[in-house]
């Protein structure tokens, strides 16, 4: 069983022994804890559903008061905060400072779990699934609070990010038979497992059966446009969206547009990127630029595309820039870069690229474990993966694996890594294929899915609390 089932079991048993129980009421230095039912009869402890206990008699005779015990009149169970109880009962003030009244769970329930610090209760809630979350948000105030905070959805996120099972991975395929969808899979299932579902997704639309692709993802959050006019933040998690505003650019008939979707972390913004190219005459391009601020909820226009001409692909988001494929011209000759945008100066830069040595290379852009990687291919041979280590740093591309196929059935090239895990297996595209590449044997595996026949595109994203409500 898995761990986050297992907390979500313990988390569930604590709140069904709690959702009954009655309001705790602790009288330290009196040497007494006493619990109180809302429904019971004051002045009658043998009243099976009144909890009456104290001292070292809790719970010794069921929840009955024994004879032996002072009347209900007399036992602190009844202080209400001054409210209630004679004097010679209530509580001093030093003692006052020390009850703590309670929230209400389900029905009443301690607002601290008894015997748990808060840090304690924190680390657990943070431990768990989505759905879970999403449950106990309902628990009571001071829960909503708490999985509600940018500290908590923050703390939750770094632990999913790093979950060495990839239980929190999902990845999401879009699909175009029978009509334009998405549809998702556990990547622990596909990754350890013989064989996996895939499910469909209800992702934000304002009509049916439109093209859909996307854009990127970050933090669990997706960006996904539709009709390349339609811009959406989606969290697939928590089901939450939000439609971009409109952008507007003034282009002659017949120009192409790419988006980047990534994270300004100095303004703890997300942050759309739309490039909008136009050819001229002679193959001359412009390009108008804008940035959309999930903050502002707004597009302003930044400067002009710089370095070479885009290529058509969504831009790959890695060290607080997007990074997009870009060409020098057209010709058999012509340069491949790779073209970055910094989220937050909105500078534009070129990253050095490593020696892949001699002959025709295709090449793909990508981003694997954060890190800008690039696969190139050698026609249908073989493929290097290099992957850049240090951000900025030209000699720290390293060939991490050559990938061939003893088999010679592959007849596409290799068109984006998408996850390594710690044994050093690799998840790719092959063409419109997913397989797992295992650099001790040099073997390639398809694995099974059901559900799914075809895709266009797969992209991982990691579940988590994130919004995407504007501003």
């Amino acid at each position: 069983m898995e761990k986050s089932s297992i907390i979500s079991i313990f988390l569930f048993a604590l709140l069904f022994l709690h959702s009954g129980m009655p309001t705790l009421l602790k009288a330290q230095g009196a040497g007494l804890e006493c619990l109180k039912n809302e429904d019971c009869n004051k002045n009658n402890c043998n009243n099976p559903q009144c909890i009456c206990t104290c001292g070292d008699k809790m719970a010794a005779n069921g929840g009955v008061e024994p004879s032996n015990i002072p009347p209900c009149s007399s036992n602190p169970r009844n202080l209400k905060m001054g409210t209630e109880g004679n004097s010679s009962n209530s509580p001093t003030p030093h003692e006052s400072k020390k009850i703590k009244l309670t929230h209400h769970f389900q029905t009443h329930i301690t607002e601290e779990t008894p015997n748990f610090p808060e840090e304690i209760i924190v680390e657990i809630l943070a431990r768990l699934p989505i759905k879970s979350l999403l449950k106990f948000r309902c628990v009571s105030k001071s829960w909503l609070s708490v999985i509600s905070s940018p500290q908590f959805i923050k703390f939750h996120l770094k632990l999913c990010i790093k979950d060495a099972t990839f239980s929190k991975y999902r990845i999401m395929f879009t699909v175009s038979y029978p009509h334009f969808g998405l549809k998702q899979c556990s990547i622990n299932s596909l990754m350890f497992k013989p064989s996996s579902d895939v499910f469909d997704v209800n992702y934000p639309k304002e009509s049916p059966h439109r093209a859909v692709w996307v854009v990127g993802s970050c933090n669990g959050l997706i960006c996904i446009a539709i009709n390349e006019k339609q811009l959406f933040l989606w969290n697939p998690a928590t089901r939450v969206s939000t439609k971009l505003p409109t952008v507007n650019v003034k282009l002659n008939p017949g120009f192409y547009n790419l988006y980047g979707f990534g994270y300004d972390e100095c303004a703890d913004d997300y942050k759309v990127l739309g490039i909008f190219v136009e050819y001229g005459i002679g193959r001359e391009f412009k390009s108008i630029v804008k940035m959309y601020s999930l903050k502002s909820n707004s597009w302003k226009r930044i400067g002009n595309f710089q370095g070479g001409v885009p290529l058509d692909d969504s831009g790959q988001f890695a060290s607080g820039k997007l990074h997009f494929s870009m060409t020098s011209g057209f010709s058999h000759d012509s340069r491949w870069d790779i073209a970055s945008i910094d989220l937050n100066t909105e500078v534009y830069g070129i990253v050095e690229q490593p020696n892949y040595g001699e002959g025709h290379f295709d090449f793909t852009l990508g981003v694997l474990g954060g890190c800008v990687c690039v696969i190139s291919n050698y026609g249908n041979i073989c493929a290097d993966l290099w992957v850049l280590k240090e951000y900025g740093v030209k000699e720290s591309w390293t060939k991490m694996v050559t990938i061939s196929d003893n088999n010679g059935s592959a007849r596409c090239l290799f068109s984006g890594p998408l996850l390594m895990i710690p044994d050093g297996k690799i998840l790719l595209l092959l063409g419109m294929h997913l397989v797992v590449y295992n650099p001790k044997d040099n073997s390639l595996r398809r694995p099974e899915m059901r559900n799914l026949s075809t895709f266009l595109m797969a992209d991982i994203y990691v579940e988590s609390l994130v919004s995407p409500a504007a501003g």
